[in-house]
């Protein structure tokens, strides 16, 4: 099972490209988008999801051309965007009916299926509840639940935790790694710790561009010895923003403790710390600030 990605593109207009130049293979796990608000992660998953055309590139699923060919990936894909619509008046289960018959899956099949995904989700007990008086978290567990109807061999996730308490987030991911297994799953947020705490590769885009993609492990690894932690006082702490790229600041006592991400040491005053997930993401977006267009 393989997903190839080659040079795929997207102009919406003359001096815009939402995608550019992206290059990446995948096989089963889950696979972190990690970028900014507009850095081009929900335009790549509606071209893998043959919602948008592409305007360069092919991707070809276990060897077939998707764009030629779209049904191939079809009928091995779930998708939850990031806009995910219910009917608040229909219960689980008569959304999940509904929704399996749009996607062609037997009624017999189908009601087997919809009891076994209720109990993954965790929406069983409250699977008569009409969906319109579900939490953030429960909405986005029937949309899994959807997603998954045709037992999916690759898994679209679009900023899924956005809005959801911290117990919720918590649930979602540990739902999104439950589910890899055999298949992939493509999840895309913008905050870092969902990324770190599901993923076992991890692609971080920027504007448009594809900047890197390593597992955890190797993308800590590039920022080994380049992370500070700083006392000062809280006057200095605006004009050091100025000069050093500083990850989060606590105030303690009558200064503040500044964590800095750099090649260099900020101060004969700083100490070097363990890098976290967030100062490796920081790092690679510094370095390549200024992508090419």
């Amino acid at each position: 099972m393989k997903l190839e990605l080659n040079c795929v593109g997207k102009q919406y207009s003359q001096d815009f490209w939402a995608l550019k130049d992206f290059s990446l293979q995948l096989k089963p796990g889950v696979l972190g988008l990690l970028g900014e608000n507009g850095a081009g992660k929900s335009t790549l998953m509606r071209i893998i999801s043959t919602i948008t055309s592409a305007t360069t590139g092919t991707i070809l699923w276990n060897g077939v051309d998707i764009f030629q060919n779209p049904d191939a990936i079809r009928e091995n894909l779930g998708y939850l965007p990031q806009d995910f619509g219910v009917y608040p008046h229909l219960n689980a289960v008569e959304f999940l009916e509904y929704m399996a018959a749009i996607k062609g899956v037997h009624r017999k099949e189908a009601k087997t299926r919809i009891e076994e995904l209720l109990h993954v989700v965790n929406l069983y007990d409250v699977r008569k509840r009409a969906i319109g008086g579900y939490s953030g978290g429960m909405r986005q567990r029937i949309g899994i639940a959807q997603a998954l109807l045709n037992d999916p061999k690759i898994l679209i996730v679009d900023e899924p935790t956005v809005g959801l308490d911290p117990v919720e987030r918590v649930r979602f991911r540990n739902l999104l790694s439950d589910l890899s297994g055999d298949r992939i799953v493509i999840f895309s947020t913008h905050i870092v710790s969902d990324v770190e705490a599901t993923a076992e590769s991890i692609a971080i885009l920027s504007k448009g561009h594809l900047l890197h993609h390593s597992s955890p492990d190797e993308l800590l690894e590039t920022v080994q010895g380049k992370v500070w932690e700083w006392n000062v006082s809280s006057s200095e702490v605006q004009e050091l923003r100025k000069k050093w790229m500083i990850s989060s600041t606590v105030r303690s006592g009558g200064g503040v403790l500044l964590r800095i991400v750099s090649d260099e040491s900020p101060s004969n005053d700083a100490q070097l710390v363990s890098p976290g997930m967030e100062d490796a993401y920081l790092h690679c977006i510094s370095n390549h600030g200024k992508v090419r267009q």
